[in-house]
């Protein structure tokens, strides 16, 4: 099941003051064949209107029916990808400012559509943790941080998924104030963490672990899991003033011990950076023992003249 394209994961981005979800499906004869789901979202608080909103979409889709599956049905799969792409462009540019497709298996995914459509790449990075053939979830982290998490564990930090709904609402308020400023991404509001952990996480979809000391939430992860995938899609501490229990990086060990115990292949971090400047997020993760790699994002920006200029940088 592609969690990025369910049903439920449709019912958090429509329960979540600012998202609207838009689900497009194919079908044929009356039966579902694929869909995609995106969510549009206000990017700038500050920015009116429409200029603000940007679509973006986790992955390229689902193919549902098992006729569009496997490497020798890639040339139909593809057709139907193309179809749900050019429906999706349509709608989401009336109401927003660009769409952003990230997140993607392949690097060469779809690139036929997306030239088609007017969609252009950026050079992007992944980083992804392998988990398989190993014989812990901590065998390949750098010896500094092995000992960062025996520090934090000794000095009273707790770490376990959490449990109510003000654990997750503090989890929340904590990753806002912590790096909104300093991290360059997206933070929905507490209504989507809240979401993500009524709706997804009794299904095993989703998780959100909290670090904890003296009942205060210092740190914390949001993970979602995927086609035997799992991913860490927030994470966060506050390193500042708890240096001795290193929250931030009990929260990502956290997530990649459970994600390792439940048998899952990899564990996929899933916002690093850009791959042409620094970004310290990216350096923190690595020292888990990830590697990076290449991939793509896809755009499209609404006014052509715009979206023409950026092609020409990019492409």
């Amino acid at each position: 099941m592609d969690t990025f394209h369910s049903k439920e994961l449709f019912l958090v981005y429509e329960a979540t003051p600012g998202y609207s979800p838009l689900l497009i499906t194919a079908t044929e004869e009356g039966r579902p064949m694929a869909r995609l789901l995106a969510v549009l979202r206000k990017a700038k608080r500050w920015v009116p209107g429409y200029l603000s909103r940007q679509c973006v979409v986790y992955g390229g889709g689902e193919m549902i029916d098992a006729s569009l599956q496997g490497t020798e049905h890639k040339r139909q799969a593809e057709a139907v990808f193309e179809q749900l792409l050019e429906q999706l462009t349509h709608e989401a540019l009336r109401t927003c400012a660009f769409i952003e497709f990230r997140n993607l298996s392949i690097p060469m995914f779809g690139y036929r559509p997306f030239r088609a459509n007017g969609y252009f790449p950026v050079n992007w990075l992944r980083v992804r943790n392998s988990l398989h053939g190993t014989l812990s979830a901590g065998e390949r982290f750098s010896p500094s941080r092995l000992r960062q998490v025996k520090k934090g564990l000794r000095s009273g930090a707790i770490v376990r998924e959490a449990r109510t709904e003000e654990e997750v609402q503090a989890f929340a308020r904590m990753l806002r104030v912590a790096y909104s400023v300093r991290v360059r991404r997206h933070f929905p509001t507490g209504e989507f963490f809240r979401q993500l952990h009524s709706r997804l996480a009794a299904t095993g979809l989703s998780k959100i672990f909290i670090v904890l000391h003296k009942e205060k939430v210092i740190g914390g992860s949001a993970c979602l899991y995927s086609n035997h995938e799992a991913y860490l899609w927030f994470s966060g501490g506050m390193r500042k003033t708890y240096t001795l229990q290193y929250p931030g990086v009990l929260a990502v060990w956290k997530a990649l011990e459970d994600a390792y115990l439940r048998g899952f292949q990899h564990l996929e971090f899933m916002d690093v950076g850009l791959p042409f400047r620094r970004h310290g997020y990216r350096e923190f993760v690595l020292r888990f023992g990830g590697k990076q790699s290449s991939t793509r994002r896809w755009f499209k920006v609404k006014w052509e003249w715009i979206n023409r200029l950026l092609e020409k940088i990019y492409v």
